[in-house]
């Protein structure tokens, strides 16, 4: 038995990365997951590499532009009419335009704020409308320890992700009678291909911040996201988990 026995999620932003190893953990513990990615062919490549790796997994790829109500509304759709149904949505999908304030164009601050906090509450209204009919479901929003804190050269990207915390909060507290929980998570430092381009004195320097004296690996995240999906969080609705290995606690 899976903790995700029979259950359906959705996550965006899922062609690769932390969202992609949140679809391999979901699809491993049982659920029918599909992929969301403003690269439909990347999604649906991640899918059935996922598929063929995992015996018995059930997973589809889907392009999705989260800034886009229609798509969203569309892969949402996907679940419910192929699976029939959905208890799972995880809103991942993001971008970043980093720059200073001074030199950040207002397109690139918008453009950073549309996808992150805008594409999150598209995602969050359109599954919490699915859930409250079903009486049950969990949302994940994938915040950022940059929305606590604030980053040099992030205006964009630290208010999508602090707006992201207070959308968390407030969709709980609509949705909380209806037993559908919205939490989020704040990732610290995590070894992807984005964060691997960096300057090494820039990469030391991030390093020289964390307790731990180490970066995360995605699946570290994954397997935050899969015990907010699952039962084993079923109290808990509103609340922000960091995974940072102790940075800016």
């Amino acid at each position: 038995m899976g903790l995700l026995d029979n259950r359906v999620a959705v996550i965006t932003g899922a062609a690769q990365g932390i969202g992609l190893e949140i679809a391999r953990g979901y699809l491993a513990e049982g659920a029918r997951v599909v992929l969301g990615d403003i690269n439909g062919e990347a999604a649906e490549k991640s899918a059935a590499e996922l598929v063929a790796a995992t015996p018995g997994a059930v997973a589809i790829g889907a392009r999705c532009d989260v800034t886009s109500e229609e798509e969203v509304g569309a892969l949402v759709n996907r679940a419910t009419s192929e699976f029939d149904g959905l208890d799972v949505m995880v809103n991942n999908a993001g971008i970043t335009r980093d720059a200073t304030m001074r030199k950040m164009t207002l397109e690139d601050f918008r453009a950073v704020l549309d996808v992150h906090l805008v594409g999150s509450w598209l995602g969050t209204r359109a599954a919490g409308a699915v859930m409250r009919e079903r009486k049950r479901g969990s949302i994940v929003n994938i915040s950022s320890i940059s929305g606590k804190v604030g980053m040099l050269g992030q205006t964009n990207y630290s208010s999508a992700k602090a707006g992201m915390v207070g959308l968390t909060k407030a969709a709980a507290k609509e949705l909380a009678y209806l037993n559908v929980r919205v939490n989020a998570i704040q990732p610290g430092l995590i070894r992807t291909a984005m964060t691997e381009a960096l300057r090494e004195d820039i990469w030391q320097q991030k390093l020289s911040e964390i307790p731990m004296g180490r970066a995360a690996e995605p699946a570290e995240v994954a397997s935050v996201a899969l015990f907010l999906a699952s039962d084993l969080s079923s109290y808990m609705t509103g609340t922000v988990l960091e995974v940072t290995g102790g940075r800016y606690m």
